[in-house]
C-alpha cells in the first residue's frame, strides 16, 4: 500500500492518457500484480495493483487502490471507528517496482488472457473509477479493500464469467489472517481481542480473496466461460518483477511472547495472591493494575461492538473477562467504605469469569491461547477479593 503523497505524480500521468483520448493500442498488455508483505502492520497482507503496459504508446501504468494518508484529519479515530477512505491512484510503474523491492517483497505479475473488447471495458471503467468523485471509497478490511477492488473490475469486464477452481483452504476468516501475522505473535493477540464471533466464520473462495496472495493462487488457476461457451484461460503467464533476497529470520525472543508474558503474570498473581491469604488482605496496587487495564481493553471492545463499521468485531464474548466496569473498580477500591460493596460486583465478576473459561473451554468463539492464564488470573484475584471481603462482611453484621 502506498502512503497518499504519491498521488501527487498520479494526476499527471492520468491527464496525459486522457489526453490522448485513450490512445492506448489494442496490444496493450494488462496485468494483475501481487506484492508480498511488508513488515509495517498496514502491509502484513500483501497489496494487489493492476498494471497497463503499452510499447506502443510508451504507457506503463500501475492503478493503485491502496493510496491513504496518516495525515488524514482525525485519522487513527476514523481507523477505530472503522471510516478510512482511501483512494484510486494511477502512477508509472517504475515508481511502484522499486517501493517493493525496497520493503523486501516479492512482486509477481500474472498476464491476463483479455480480448480487445475486454481490455478497452476494463480501461473504461478504471478511467472512469478515477474521475474525481469516484475515486475515492471507503475502505473495508475484508470486504472493499485494495485486493477485491481490482479483482472486481477485471471480472466486470469480461465478455463471460469466471470459474474459480477453489484453491484456497478452508479456513475462517481469523485463521486467514492469522497465516499472515503469526500465532504467537502482539499483533495477532490484539486482533483475537478485538475480532468476535463472525471471524469465526469460515470464508467462501470469493471472500478468502480479500488476502492478495489468495486472489493471486486463484486467478491462476481459474478459467473464463464466454458467453458463446468456449474455455480461455484467466491469466496467461506468471512472472516475478522483483525478487526477494534472503534474509535470516529475527525471531523474537520467546520470553517477551504474549503467552510467556501472560504465564508470567499469572505467577506473580500467584505469589501475591497466596502472601494475600497469609496476611488476609488484598495487595491493592496490584489488583488496580489489574482492573485498570482491563478495564480499559473492556472499553475498546465495547465500542468496537456497539460504535464501529468494521466488520468482524460485533458479538465479542471478550468482552466477559474485558469488563469496562472493571476501570471504575479500579478506582473505587481506594476508597474503603466502598470496598465492601464490590463484595457484590466480584460474585457477577466471578460468573462472567466462568463463563469465559466456558467460551474458551467450548470454542464458541476462538480465543487467543495467551488469554487463559490472564482469565485465571483475574477469577483467582476475584475469589480471593471475595473470600477476604466476605469475613469483613460477616464481621461487620455481627457487630451490630
Amino acid at each position: 500500500m502506498r502512503k497518499f503523497l504519491l498521488i501527487t505524480l498520479v494526476s499527471f500521468i492520468v491527464l496525459s492518457i486522457k489526453a490522448q483520448n485513450l490512445s492506448i493500442s489494442d496490444s496493450a498488455i494488462y496485468s494483475l500484480i501481487t506484492c508480498s508483505p511488508g513488515e509495517e502492520v498496514y502491509a502484513k497482507f500483501g497489496h494487489t495493483a493492476i498494471r497497463v503496459n503499452d510499447s506502443i504508446s510508451g504507457i506503463d501504468v500501475v492503478f493503485n487502490y491502496g493510496i491513504f494518508s496518516f495525515e488524514t484529519e482525525n485519522f487513527y479515530y476514523k481507523f477505530i471507528k472503522g471510516e478510512t477512505d482511501y483512494q484510486l491512484g494511477v502512477y508509472d510503474t517504475k515508481f511502484f517496482l522499486p517501493e517493493y523491492a525496497a520493503r523486501n517483497s516479492v512482486v509477481w505479475e500474472q498476464i491476463l488472457n483479455l480480448s480487445v473488447t475486454e481490455k478497452r471495458a476494463l480501461m473504461n471503467l478504471l478511467l472512469s473509477n478515477y474521475e474525481p468523485q469516484n475515486r475515492v471509497y471507503r475502505y473495508n478490511f475484508v470486504f472493499d479493500n485494495c485486493a477485491t477492488r481490482p479483482r472486481d473490475k477485471i471480472l466486470a469486464s469480461l465478455n463471460g464469467y469466471v470459474k474459480f477452481k477453489q484453491n484456497s483452504d478452508s479456513k475462517t476468516f481469523r485463521q486467514w489472517v492469522g497465516t499472515f501475522v503469526g500465532t504467537d505473535t502482539w499483533l495477532k493477540f490484539g486482533i483475537d481481542l478485538v475480532f468476535g464471533r463472525d471471524a469465526d466464520r469460515y470464508a467462501t473462495t470469493a471472500e478468502s480473496e480479500f488476502l492478495p496472495e489468495n486472489l493471486m493462487e486463484e486467478f491462476h488457476t481459474a478459467d473464463i466461460l464466454t458467453k458463446n461457451n468456449e474455455n480461455k484461460r484467466l491469466v496467461k503467464e506468471r512472472k516475478i518483477l522483483v525478487e526477494k533476497n534472503v534474509i535470516a529470520e529475527n525471531n523474537d525472543f520467546w520470553l517477551f511472547k504474549p503467552l510467556s508474558i501472560s504465564i508470567l503474570i499469572l505467577i506473580i498473581g500467584i505469589i501475591i495472591t497466596i502472601i494475600d491469604i497469609i496476611k488476609k488482605n488484598h495487595h491493592v496496587l496490584f489488583d488496580t493494575i489489574l482492573q485498570f487495564i482491563t478495564g480499559l481493553g473492556g472499553f475498546v471492545v465495547l465500542y468496537l461492538m456497539l460504535i464501529s463499521i468494521h466488520p468482524l468485531v460485533k458479538n465479542n464474548l471478550n468482552i466477559l473477562w474485558l469488563n469496562p466496569l472493571n476501570f471504575f473498580v479500579a478506582i473505587l477500591i481506594w476508597i474503603r467504605p466502598l470496598r465492601i460493596a464490590l463484595f457484590f460486583y466480584q460474585i457477577a465478576n466471578i460468573i462472567l469469569l466462568i463463563s469465559a473459561l466456558i467460551v474458551f473451554a467450548l470454542s464458541i468463539q476462538e480465543i487467543n491461547i495467551a488469554v487463559f492464564p490472564i482469565i485465571v488470573l483475574l477469577l483467582m484475584r476475584s475469589a480471593s477479593w471475595f473470600a477476604i471481603t466476605k469475613r469483613k462482611v460477616l464481621k461487620h453484621r455481627n457487630s451490630k
